[in-house]
């Protein structure tokens, strides 16, 4: 056996547990799905070949047209909102002020506690009776505003987006990692040329962050179409499914053993996604910088 064949066979036998750990988790479970989708099955009764059927049952079901809708909302919420107010704080703190550290403490904490816990913690808040909302309202002398935030039609589904979208920290991290790794002498040299905090901000930091804000976007749009534990706590997808998503309305069909239709609705999820990742992709794409020195 020469050189060149001990070296190929090295690598497929490196690479062999990764590919065949990948195939059993991901590419098969997605190929079951995928077939499943076009069948009627209960779990009991024999599996029933149906075509696009469970498809077509889909896009004339309110509910999941509502799902789709809400999904899409907390995704755009999330990638032009929940990314630039991170973006946005990251910037002050690279700054540097006076208490930054225990600022970016602050901001990232939440982050690391359940999100069941937290859900339980807006509940409380959001309560018509004894809610921190409603007495904040009062005690500014607002009562007029008042209202059951998760039980109302208009304001269920801001309510949960307003709750998630301003824990920041996670992507804030992200960012000011990406911020340090910025070679000072760019600053240095603008510095030189006259150029303020502000024009080294607009002219440096922001071109310079573009790819990473590719992948916050990405990521963020992307847990928006994933949204699940929240809302299943806080609303159920109520009140009148003003607040179902995607994720919801799969796992309600699955424990009404429509198996089915509940793995064509994780299709639809699955392509959402991937149309969502690959449009970001090609917005934020950007050319490797060359460096001359």
């Amino acid at each position: 056996m020469n050189k060149a064949m001990k070296n190929n066979l090295g690598i497929i036998l490196f690479l062999t547990p990764a590919l065949v750990i990948f195939f059993v988790f991901f590419v098969y479970p997605v190929f079951f799905v995928a077939s499943t989708s076009l069948v009627r099955w209960d779990g009991i009764t024999d599996i029933t070949f149906v075509g696009v059927n469970n498809y077509i049952s889909l896009f004339k079901d309110g509910t999941f047209i509502k799902s789709v809708t809400n999904n899409l909302k907390w995704s755009m919420s999330g990638g032009f909102i929940h990314v630039p107010m991170a973006m946005f704080v990251a910037l002050l703190l690279s700054s540097k002020p006076k208490g930054w550290k225990i600022l970016r403490t602050i901001y990232f904490f939440p982050n690391i506690i359940s999100i069941i816990a937290l859900s339980m913690m807006w509940m409380a808040m959001y309560n018509n009776e004894y809610g921190a909302v409603n007495a904040l309202l009062r005690a500014v002398g607002l009562e007029h505003l008042q209202r059951n935030w998760l039980g109302d039609l208009h304001t269920a589904f801001p309510a949960l987006i307003a709750y998630w979208i301003f824990y920041i920290g996670y992507f804030m991290v992200i960012i000011l990692a990406e911020i340090s790794t910025i070679p000072e002498s760019y600053y240095e040299a603008a510095s030189i040329d006259g150029a303020n905090r502000i024009q080294q901000t607009i002219y440096i930091t922001l071109p310079m962050l573009k790819g990473i804000m590719g992948t916050c976007i990405t990521l963020s749009m992307v847990s928006g179409l994933k949204q699940f534990e929240q809302v299943f706590i806080m609303t159920n997808g109520g009140p009148a499914n003003r607040t179902t998503l995607l994720a919801l309305y799969l796992y309600k069909q699955m424990i009404n053993y429509r198996y089915g239709l509940a793995n064509a609705a994780g299709v639809m999820l699955l392509t959402f996604g991937v149309i969502v990742i690959f449009t970001i992709k090609k917005i934020f794409s950007t050319n490797k910088i060359e460096q001359v020195g």
